[in-house]
């Protein structure tokens, strides 16, 4: 790994920092660099409050779609909640589905199938709204660059209001409103919303126009900050209050399905990573492995022992789901082996055969071994369709952009898309993606970096320090758990490989002449065990272990180093 170091922030505002918060310099220099600097902006991190919420009538089109809804709702409309087949998507549909049935009865779902009718909207979803006589269609997570789509919705007489939150193309579609905070006409001040989190500005509005307080909204939060997990957006600005708050609810009182699918946590308080991890799998294995609107009546469904059967068959797929991610990546790997070169700079692999549900989760499993933008590419009808993962740094959304001329259709953000395209260009379009991404991409950006927030003795952990560093929580891209550096380290000799198949590597610490002892596990570091016969240095998390009714604290290491 590449150990880079956050800069050192001015020594006189770090000292003022630590004293106004009564803190020690470390936990004031962290917070500085997270763009901390005064006690009242500390009391808005450390305490999420959710009237610091920006206005829903801020975002360009709100009054537009809130009228819309109105009238739909006025004169009793059949609306259709559409949404795309992810975790962000379903619980967007869940999430107003929930809202509006508040109103009216006639209140229908819909989510395309992953692999007849593919990302956003279609079609034959089109055809179904035509069909069963919704007039309104809101469409969540999706849409944005749906041009052709709403065109066609518009000859129908079907109304979109869309709510996305991706980047938009050149040309936007004509829908009746369209909810983007990444519009460049768009003044929103917060730019980072999930798809759910648009959703949620979108009900927040229906509801101020009700006389209602955003207070009055705090149920629907687990549903908001399962997408902001799952869809991997930073944690700041809305996006850490939504998240805040939203735990809570998921560990207070959440709604019957998402109580039912953490019912398999062996935990009793959950955090960002375990939502990632343990919700948001079960959530994505309905659209994986048969179809997400499956995962969207779980989440509206009231019926306790309809929702444990449900969760109950989630889970039994969510196994499905893993074994399936298992096989596929070995034979990725094998032909990884086999076809790409080990100085390329990207990865494609296709095979025919490979379940369109799990090639996402693979394309990540793969840059886990090769760090290189990846995609992952399997047969879907008279086409080819492909997930593809970035690593740190790169944009891989300009990249298939540069690349467009041999898609037939892609969409996403910088670390994550997806493409269609015609068998015959696969050819083509590897040999452009690799010329790109080789022309384009930093050479540290070729390296798995790991950004440090500061360099400390191991005598200056406490669990008062655990503490407030886990007040910073919850944790995510701009807002990561804090990354330590220590050096100077020997083993007392009791280190050791564990697991399985040695694969995790387990330290007793000694720093200097301190005789005290560390903890720390390393996994995936059993390779690394020569290391720790000479002085080493590690970057490291601070996590606490529980065992046999003990609570202590251990280091969670990241990498280690010989000391040169």
């Amino acid at each position: 790994m590449r150990w880079t170091f956050k800069p050192e922030p001015n020594p006189k505002k770090k000292a003022l920092l630590a004293k106004a918060l009564n803190v020690d310099s470390t936990i004031a220099k962290i917070l500085l660099q997270r763009g901390i600097e005064t006690f009242d902006q500390a009391k808005a991190f450390f305490r999420p409050n959710l009237t610091d919420l920006h206005d829903p009538f801020l975002m360009q089109d709100m009054n537009r779609a809130v009228k819309r809804i109105g009238e739909a709702l006025q004169k009793g409309e059949n609306i259709l909640v559409y949404g795309d087949y992810d975790v962000d998507g379903t619980t967007s549909v869940a999430l107003v589905s929930k809202y509006l049935k508040i109103y009216q009865e006639n209140i229908g779902t819909y989510v395309p199938d992953r692999n007849n009718e593919g990302y956003g909207i279609s079609f034959q979803g089109i055809d179904f709204a035509v069909d069963n006589g919704f007039s309104l269609v809101i469409a969540l997570d999706c849409g944005i660059k749906a041009v052709d789509k709403i065109a066609y919705a518009n000859k129908k007489n079907v109304d979109f209001i869309i709510c996305d939150h991706h980047t938009p193309g050149e040309t936007l579609p004509k829908a009746v409103a369209i909810l983007n905070p990444k519009r460049n006409d768009c003044e929103y001040p917060y730019k980072e919303l999930s798809g759910c989190g648009v959703g949620f500005k979108l009900i927040q509005a229906l509801a101020q126009r009700k006389g209602k307080q955003v207070e009055d909204l705090t149920a629907y939060l687990d549903l908001v900050a399962t997408s902001i997990a799952a869809d991997i957006v930073p944690m700041t600005g809305e996006n850490r209050i939504l998240a805040y708050h939203g735990l809570r609810v998921i560990n207070e009182n959440p709604s019957i399905g998402i109580h039912a699918l953490k019912s398999t946590i062996d935990k009793k308080t959950l955090n960002i990573t375990d939502v990632v991890f343990g919700i948001a799998p079960k959530i994505n294995a309905a659209g994986r492995l048969k179809h997400a609107n499956y995962a969207v009546e779980i989440l509206i469904e009231t019926d306790k022992d309809k929702v444990k059967k449900m969760a109950d068959a989630i889970n039994e797929l969510n196994n499905d789901r893993k074994e399936l991610d298992r096989k596929i990546t070995e034979e990725a790997l094998i032909q990884i082996a086999k076809e790409v070169t080990k100085d390329a700079y990207t990865t494609v692999v296709y095979d025919p055969d490979w379940h369109k549900g799990v090639i996402g989760i693979v394309a990540s499993r793969l840059i886990e071994t090769h760090y290189r933008p990846t995609i992952v590419f399997t047969k879907s009808g008279e086409y080819l369709t492909a997930s593809a993962r970035s690593v740190k740094g790169y944009n891989l959304y300009n990249a298939l952009e540069t690349c467009s001329d041999f898609i037939e259709q892609f969409g996403g953000h910088k670390y994550a898309a997806g493409l269609t395209i015609k068998p015959e260009n696969l050819k083509a379009f590897k040999k452009c993606f690799e010329k790109v991404v080789a022309t384009t991409i930093e050479p540290e950006n070729r390296i798995r970096g790991i950004l440090v927030d500061s360099e400390i003795f191991l005598s200056e952990i406490s669990f008062k320090s655990y503490r407030i560093l886990e007040q910073m929580a919850p944790f995510g891209p701009g807002n990561m758990h804090p990354v330590f550096a220590a050096s100077g380290l020997r083993d007392n000799g009791m280190g050791k490989k564990v697991g399985k198949d040695k694969t995790h590597l387990k330290l007793s610490i000694i720093e200097g002449a301190n005789k005290q002892t560390y903890n720390g596990i390393g996994f995936g570091l059993g390779a690394e065990f020569p290391l720790i016969q000479k002085p080493f240095k590690i970057i490291f998390t601070i996590d606490e272990n529980h065992w046999n009714g003990n609570v202590s604290l251990q280091l969670k290491i990241r990498d280690i180093k010989q000391e040169v």
